[in-house]
């Protein structure tokens, strides 16, 4: 077995369905936040958890992605993303 030592990358199909899944499941959220029957304030107040919520996520998905690169990498300014 080898194994390969490059940067995986994802497939643009990979990367239009999730930024398209994302981009359904908060503007379903807003959209029953917005509807729900209930004062301003617990909408108000469900829209900013909600918000707090995914900035959460993408700074623990960061947080576990910095961890599982190799502690011995080197930084080359010019290497393709």
């Amino acid at each position: 077995m080898s194994e390969s030592t490059g940067k995986q990358q994802n497939t643009a199909a990979f990367y239009g369905q999730a930024v398209a899944s994302f981009s359904v499941a908060m503007a379903a959220t807003a959209i029953g936040i917005f509807k729900l029957n209930a004062d301003a304030w617990v909408r108000a107040f469900l829209a900013i958890a909600v918000l707090y919520l995914v900035t959460s996520t993408f700074t623990l998905a960061k947080v576990i992605r910095d961890r599982q690169e190799p502690a011995n990498r080197t930084y080359n300014p010019f290497e393709k993303l």
